[in-house]
């Protein structure tokens, strides 16, 4: 068990589960990340990865029981590259078990997106919660460079997901 992962048990109980939001808030406290509530069922935090900050935001459906997830990697697409980043989406989509990468039609920003199907408690446990933020933050370090190499380097999306890929051998 990763350090912060102790920190945020040993705050909210071990086993503890708690509404989705307030889980959530906890995390964030825990691992000192930037957040705020954006009404009672939403939360938003910046949220350090590999290659960006990401705005991450959360929004909770009592009705439901489902609590959606956004990871906003700060990705904006000219209309230039449109094509070839839904193309790329498409690609990179089949390769995920969980949530899906799409593009918010209002400001062309590409988003990660996951839902999140609660029991009918609609409580959240720690180890949960950690799992679909780190789940979501690693999708979106992953497949980060994909976009880079369309919208910079010109590359297409087969050659950009390939060179976003590869895995270095050995060590420096």
């Amino acid at each position: 068990m990763s350090e912060y992962m102790r920190t945020v048990q040993d705050d909210i109980g071990r086993d503890e589960e708690a509404a989705p939001v307030e889980m959530l808030a906890s995390l964030f406290e825990a691992r000192d990340w930037p957040f705020e509530y954006s009404g009672d069922d939403e939360i938003s935090a910046e949220v350090k990865g590999s290659w960006a900050t990401y705005q991450f935001q959360a929004i909770w459906r009592p009705e439901d029981r489902v609590l959606q997830l956004v990871c906003l990697p700060d990705i904006r697409i000219s209309d230039g590259k449109r094509a070839a980043v839904y193309e790329a989406l498409a690609l990179i989509n089949e390769q995920l078990w969980l949530g899906h990468f799409d593009v918010w039609s209002s400001g062309s920003v590409v988003l990660y997106r996951h839902g999140l199907m609660l029991g009918e408690d609609g409580l959240l446990g720690p180890g949960h919660a950690q799992m679909v933020v780190e789940a979501a933050v690693e999708e979106c370090d992953r497949f980060y460079p994909v976009f880079q190499f369309i919208l910079w380097g010109d590359k297409t999306p087969t050659e950009a997901l390939a060179a976003a890929m590869v895995d270095a051998a050995g060590e420096a």
